[in-house]
């Protein structure tokens, strides 16, 4: 069974930094794309990030390009959400998600996380 377990959200001020982390088992996880999500009050949940299992592709929601980095070590079974230049829109629960297929891409999401929250204070 997969599980999924993201952490590093918490509290910045606008314009800081924060590092999303998000540790995966039950899967052989080179095998499988990752991304990340978020949700925002009142908002539906929208796709911010996502890379391929050997990491050699990447996407970006164009709300977040320049400003995020997805990236991943597979050696951990963990993927990263590094972001920089943080803004108050970015406030939302982000979730992890595993792809539904191994070596799909680009990736249908079958697995997620429980989500962990940001914030950024203006």
């Amino acid at each position: 069974q997969v599980q999924l377990v993201e952490s590093g959200g918490g509290l910045v001020q606008a314009g800081g930094s924060l590092r999303l982390s998000c540790v995966a088992s039950g899967r052989t996880f080179g095998f499988y794309a990752m991304g990340w999500f978020r949700q925002a009050p009142g908002k539906e949940r929208e796709f911010v990030a996502d890379i391929s299992g050997g990491g050699g592709s990447r996407g970006y929601a164009d709300s977040v390009k320049g400003r995020f980095t997805i990236s991943r070590d597979n050696a951990k079974n963990t993927v990263y959400l590094q972001m920089n230049s943080l803004k108050s829109d970015d406030t939302a629960v982000y979730y992890c998600a595993q792809a539904d297929r191994p070596g799909n891409w680009p990736p249908t999401f079958g697995s997620w996380g429980q989500g962990t929250q940001v914030t950024v204070s203006s």
